[in-house]
């Protein structure tokens, strides 16, 4: 049985990934809009993601006898003023959620509930990667600068990512 902090704090950062989800589908129509297909599919596969995370929180809850709380998700941003923007705006995103899950970490720790520290420790290596993702992703933009013959070639590359539940 889940402690009532360490429930609430499951399920707050469940609808959590699903408004992260919801995040990453509206810089996605940004680069649709602004016929970037290759950065749109990098955040559709994002979203994609983080569904998945959403849904394995959910599982994890169920499986340990507890109800899973659905909230209402706040409208994203929708306005961006460039590719580097959202890219930033997804970077400060995992930063967030890396924060979010080091509390539920403190917070199974004081339970001392080690089946959820385990669980949690898949997310907290999952979130080196997406922060490094985003930051690398930064780096190359700012690299690129105006060239639009490279950003043409980065884009395409993005256009190639899936995401496979694994």
């Amino acid at each position: 049985m889940l402690s009532k902090d360490l429930l609430e704090a499951l399920n707050d950062q469940m609808n959590h990934e699903y408004f992260a989800a919801h995040a990453y589908m509206a810089m996605a129509a940004y680069c649709d809009d602004a016929s970037y297909e290759g950065f749109a599919n990098f955040y559709i596969q994002q979203a994609k993601e983080e569904r998945f995370h959403g849904k394995k929180i959910y599982d994890y809850i169920n499986d340990r006898g507890e109800h899973a709380e659905f909230k209402s998700i706040p409208a994203p941003k929708t306005e961006f003023k460039s590719i580097l923007e959202t890219f930033k705006d997804g970077l400060a995103q995992e930063q967030d959620v890396t924060r979010r899950f080091y509390n539920l970490s403190e917070i199974a720790q004081k339970d001392k509930d080690y089946a959820t520290i385990s669980f949690l420790n898949w997310f907290l290596d999952e979130q080196v990667e997406e922060e490094s993702t985003f930051e690398t992703h930064i780096d190359y933009l700012n690299r690129i600068g105006d060239d639009c013959n490279t950003l043409y070639l980065y884009e395409k590359e993005l256009a190639a990512r899936s995401f496979d539940e694994e």
